[in-house]
């Protein structure tokens, strides 16, 4: 754990935080040793935010069976966004990365369609996973230098900024401003972006890529079961409860929304939408796995999704313990502002992909409720699809 005195830096926290996700499984590869104009480049330029060679093979490695120009296609896809606006340009490649990418090629003379896949989310051990530290981009003849970039399979998925906690000016809030500041100067890498966390070594918070400075949340739990010490690093606990390579993914596919919504100027009486990206916090995400393991065993279906909590081995009940198919699929207790609808859309979207399409029931006792939740889920049609 780091500790705190006066001789703590920034490139501190940064070693902690490599060390701490090299404990995880990741690759850690500094970023002047891929630079263009190091000696194993990665990049043909600084303009390059992917690794391309990295993106070419594990295409090549997860859809063997599609034809060498599709996959080319494929590869073209993700690097052409053209929108002005950065949100709409990431929702593009959310869709692409969760959804596959779309493309069609000839077979015995006739076109037939297909999907190609980025990441292999079922199987987490399947993908590469790389931070590199001190990666530069330069875009417009500007350059910018984030402190932390984690990439799955060659994709630049997480970005981390880090201060220094002996600097009284080096804040949360300091950190935030950094990442709003590379948002503006460098968009490109936030293309590919999952998610945004900010940390001075001791605290830490996670957030989207659109969320404002209060949106930004701390992960409280490395396990789902217990929550962390108050007196333990949230860094820490951030990288092993949120950045571990299961986590990650099924968060990236299963737990993020872009929530739309009518917005109308009074002045002008015109209308726009407006797009809001969300991740689920520590709460929502362990209590919709738990509750999507208690609903697979309580229906007897067979088809499992990997869910990585596992209560029983800190001597807890577990739902494994119940029978299987017995109808009793539990019930989860929230607290008002805990974010309740989008926890529902959450375990709506999972539960859709594990029992085969099911119809879903949704049972309010308020008008108000009714309309809040039915806009809820109708902001939410990509993760439901």
């Amino acid at each position: 754990m780091l500790k705190l005195n006066a001789k703590i830096t920034e490139s501190a926290v940064e070693d902690l935080a490599i060390q701490r996700l090299e404990e995880q499984g990741y690759t850690y590869i500094p970023g002047p040793d891929i630079a263009p104009d190091s000696e194993t480049p990665l990049r043909a330029s600084f303009e390059d935010v992917l690794l391309l060679e990295k993106v070419k093979q594990a295409i090549d490695r997860l859809n063997p069976t599609i034809p060498f120009a599709a996959r080319a296609d494929a590869l073209k896809q993700i690097q052409r966004f053209h929108s002005p606006e950065l949100i709409s340009n990431n929702e593009a490649f959310h869709r692409l990365l969760t959804e596959g990418i779309n493309i069609t090629y000839q077979k015995d003379g006739n076109p037939r369609g297909d999907y190609v896949w980025l990441i292999d989310f079922d199987h987490p051990e399947n993908n590469e996973f790389t931070v590199v530290n001190q990666f530069t981009v330069i875009e417009n003849g500007i350059n910018k230098r984030p402190d932390i970039i984690l990439f799955v399979n060659g994709l630049p998925l997480v970005v981390i900024e880090l201060k220094n906690p002996a600097d009284e000016n080096a804040t949360l809030k300091s950190a935030f401003k950094q990442i709003q500041t590379y948002k503006a100067l460098i968009p490109t890498l936030f293309h590919y972006n999952g998610l945004l966390v900010i940390s001075d070594g001791l605290e830490a918070k996670m957030g989207a890529l659109s969320a404002g400075y209060s949106r930004f949340m701390a992960w409280k739990s490395a396990d789902g079961i217990d929550e962390a010490s108050h007196l333990a690093s949230q860094l820490e606990v951030l990288i092993k409860g949120l950045l571990n390579k299961e986590t990650l993914l099924d968060i990236i596919r299963h737990f993020t929304v872009f929530d739309k919504s009518k917005k109308e100027d009074l002045k002008t009486g015109i209308t726009t939408i407006e797009t809001v990206k969300k991740i689920a916090g520590y709460h929502q995400y362990y209590a919709v796995n738990r509750a999507v393991k208690s609903v697979i065993r309580a229906s007897g279906y067979k088809k499992k999704l990997s869910i990585r909590q596992s209560p029983a081995k800190y001597g807890l009940p577990t739902v494994d313990d119940q029978p299987e198919g017995d109808q009793k699929g539990g019930v989860m207790w929230h607290t008002q502002g805990s974010g309740k609808s989008l926890s529902m859309v959450f375990f709506t979207g999972k539960i859709v992909l594990s029992l085969d399409n099911p119809t879903i029931l949704v049972i309010t006792d308020r008008n108000d409720l009714d309309d809040q939740l039915f806009d809820t889920f109708a902001a939410s049609t990509q993760l439901l699809r």
